[in-house]
């Protein structure tokens, strides 16, 4: 029988499945069961209390210990607090300059770590500040927001999501590790594991999307990425899991709002990419702006010593968000900043993020006793530990080398890589009558729309240092530079998406006059860059300004449209799926985006991406994600129309696109699922195979999505889970047999008694091609 082990590692007996909570109450109070333990490892987590990474910084180093040791006994309290402060260059508004009183702070030793600097020149003449005339000489520590890119940019986070390409996206991080690295900085504030499932929330756009297994997957592979497979070689750096916790449940999908969730959905659903960044290696942690069960995260002792570090086993460094020690006091839980920063360090907080509380307090609260030294020594420790382990020590200047930035930098084969991931993100939502790609009779085309020809909305919001002016291919330019010969292709803006302009129709004569003349409209459309991102949340999801009502205009000419769209999250497009021929979701593409899309409607790529968020319909679907939970009452397919079951009067409960979908320019077979066992005890495997049959004309590939639902629990269960997935490559007529293993710790969760493992009972397994579809079989897991 499977065993399940609680806080202290006793025993706990299996879980029946209708135990209720006055059962709960009264074998505890008879000795028969243990109280529940603190902490259950989350769904991503392997089923040790504390999984310890297998990064090689995680290993023990006595050398180092005894150098830090050292080093920290020589310092004053005053060089400690400074070393738990992080403080900004100003590069962002003024270039490469530093405020005269911040140098004057680095050469007394009150700054151990600078964000917003970068190239080499520019952070060796800092270095040199610190390590050449303060007393101890500790490097600084540079760090910078690298989120999907650093030169070269990639696909808005949430687009590489898109291509389900675990590979890609690592690479995608490896490489912008490799151009940030050239440029003196050492530790990136990536990757964002929020689970996101509201749209009106601009962040979405920075993480992975919906689910909790595929943004698992994904935390993990860009945690490899930027931190490679040794912190000493000189091409990583640093990567930071944020904002723990919880900040993608923002109520109403207003940013920095508050968060009101219970402990269950937090273990089950916006732990789980954290732990299992955590166990990738992740070097460094953010907290969130947001609040959980009531304290704001950066003063949580749950989340940044009982969870992370107690019960995770973390060993890397705490930052706070930007001032969010300061934003204690407005949340009502600090009444001052003094007390903030008592709150926060004893939390767990290690490094203060441009609020100053540490530098201007903490000395303060030291001495008062409010805050035991050895607490300060421990987070100076684990900061120092990482400027060890990133070789500063041997030599500061190592990262901040002018010929390795010349040579590494907007390397070609980093734009082609920008290019590929680009491509792969790109999801075909429709293509009626096969309008796409397009037909070597379209000799004339005609791009229209504000995101046509604009350079600066390529690269999305987070885009580093990242050109916006003149880098960035347009979906113009990569229409022109791939038309076949013979084809002309012209644009006209037409619309604009600034939101004063809805209403207006300047410029709609002009695209409507191209469009009559032209073979096949592109109609390029969404949000500009910065209505996406952090402080960008929406309450409509439409697009903006007075795109839509050019779409119909355009859709009255009778000619074929082919809507491109470029968003950091899912928008309203219901018309447009009922009136135009296809629709490709771009996303933000990058700096080669233009090519890539291109490389897509020329039918060059045969597009692969698939959904990690689900569209809706409208707004007022929101929040709507694939695993729900049932009702007591839902929809019967055979009376749709009832009224006392949960639905809406005006519109289908069911999304405009599911998690999961995208379409193909081929088309993919699946035969019925077989399972290798009908039954499996604890510590057994399921085996289900699948054979997928490229059954269309065109080489593609398709991503093969195993889902779960457990029937009947000691607590409601969703609807259906994701599980397991293959990303795979099938020639025209060729076929694959696909298969995937279950085990009970797959079907595991936070059981009624708050307890984690899974229970005997009835399942059901679907493979196919989305959320919404697949083969279905069942399967029963024994005790």
């Amino acid at each position: 029988m499977y065993k399940e082990t609680d806080w202290e590692g006793r025993i706990m007996p299996p879980m029946p499945r209708n135990l209720t909570c006055l059962t709960l109450a009264t074998l505890m109070m008879a000795g028969q069961l243990a109280p529940a333990p603190l902490f259950a490892q989350p769904a991503a987590a392997a089923s040790e209390e504390v999984s310890a990474s297998s990064a090689a910084w995680t290993r023990p180093d006595p050398k180092m210990d005894r150098f830090i040791a050292e080093l920290i006994a020589k310092m004053t309290l005053d060089e400690k607090i400074g070393q738990l402060s992080l403080l900004t260059s100003d590069w962002d508004s003024t270039g490469p300059t530093m405020r005269q009183g911040y140098q004057d702070d680095i050469r007394k030793g009150r700054i151990g770590s600078i964000f917003n600097a970068f190239t080499a020149k520019y952070t060796r003449d800092l270095q040199r500040l610190a390590v050449e005339e303060t007393r101890l000489k500790i490097p600084l520590l540079f760090g910078y927001d690298v989120i999907h890119g650093h030169r070269t940019i990639f696909p808005i986070s949430l687009g590489e999501s898109a291509s389900w390409d675990l590979k890609a996206i690592e690479k995608a991080a490896r490489i912008a590790a490799t151009e940030a690295s050239a440029e003196g900085i050492h530790w990136t504030f990536a990757p964002m594991v929020d689970v996101a499932r509201d749209p009106r929330w601009g962040r979405m756009s920075e993480g992975a999307g919906e689910d909790v297994y595929l943004g698992s997957k994904i935390a993990a592979a860009r945690v490899r990425g930027f931190q490679g497979d040794d912190l000493k070689r000189v091409d990583t750096v640093l990567a930071t899991a944020k904002h723990f916790a919880a900040y993608g449940a923002a109520q109403a999908g207003r940013d920095y709002h508050t968060v009101d969730i219970s402990e269950r959905t937090l273990r089950d659903v916006y732990l789980p990419p954290f732990k299992a960044a955590a166990d990738a290696g992740a070097a460094t942690f953010m907290t969130s702006f947001n609040e959980y069960d009531g304290v704001p995260a950066s003063g949580s002792h749950y989340l940044l010593t009982d969870v992370l570090r107690e019960k995770w086993g973390f060993k890397g460094f705490v930052v706070t968000d930007y001032t969010s020690i300061n934003e204690m006091v407005a949340h009502g839980y600090s009444k001052d900043l003094k007390q903030a920063g008592e709150q926060a360090i004893n939390a767990g907080v290690d490094m203060d993020l441009q609020g100053a509380v540490f530098m201007d307090h903490l000395a303060k609260s030291v001495a008062e006793g409010k805050v035991d030294v050895k607490r300060v020594d421990a987070a100076v420790k684990a900061i120092l530990e990482m400027k060890y382990r990133l070789g500063l020590f041997e030599d500061p200047y190592r990262y901040s080398d002018e010929a390795r930035e010349k040579a590494t930098i907007y390397r070609p084969d980093f734009l082609e890589a920008a290019r590929d991931v680009a491509r792969k993100s790109i999801v075909l939502l429709k293509n009626q009558g096969d309008v796409l790609p397009l037909a070597a009779s379209a000799k004339s085309i005609a791009v229209i729309g504000p995101l046509g020809d604009s350079k600066e909305d390529m690269i999305g919001s987070w885009s580093a240092a990242g050109d916006r002016k003149t880098r960035p291919v347009t979906l113009l330019e990569g229409m022109q530079a791939g038309a076949p010969k013979g084809t002309s292709v012209a644009y006209a803006k037409g619309a604009s998406y600034a939101f004063a302009d809805a209403g207006k129709s300047d410029g709609f004569a002009e695209a409507i006059a191209l469009a009559q003349k032209s073979d096949v409209i592109i109609a390029a459309m969404g949000e500009r860059w910065d209505m996406t991102g952090e402080a960008a949340s929406r309450t409509s999801l439409d697009l903006p300004g007075n795109q839509l009502a050019l779409l119909q205009e355009l859709e009255k000419t009778g000619k074929p449209i082919i809507l491109v769209l470029m968003s950091g999250r899912p928008n309203s497009i219901e018309w447009a799926d009922a009136h135009v021929d296809a629709i490709l979701e771009a996303w933000y593409p990058g700096t080669m985006g233009g090519h890539a899309i291109a490389d897509v409607l020329y039918g060059r790529y045969n597009p692969s991406g698939k959904l990690p968020v689900t569209f809706p319909r409208n707004v007022g679907q929101v929040p709507i994600h694939y695993d729900m939970k049932n009702t007591g009452r839902p929809i019967n397919p055979a009376d749709p129309n009832a009224k006392y079951v949960s639905r809406y009067l005006n519109t289908p409960n069911t999304p405009l696109y599911p998690f999961g979908y995208g379409l193909s320019y081929t088309s993919f077979t699946y035969s019925p699922v077989t399972l290798d066992r009908a039954k499996i005890r604890p510590g057994e495997t399921l085996t289900a195979s699948v054979t997928v049959t490229n059954s269309g004309a065109r080489d593609g590939e398709e991503v093969v999505q195993l889902y779960v639902r457990d029937l009947v629990g000691s607590v409601t269960r969703p609807v259906k889970e994701l599980k397991g997935f293959e990303k795979i490559s099938l020639k025209k007529g060729e076929k694959r047999t696909v298969r995937f293993t279950l085990t009970d710790a797959d079907l595991a969760f936070t059981r009624q008694d708050m307890s984690w493992g899974s229970e005997p009972g009835q399942f059901k397994l679907w493979v196919g091609p989305s959320s919404a579809e697949g083969q279905e079989a069942s399967f029963e897991l024994t005790e």
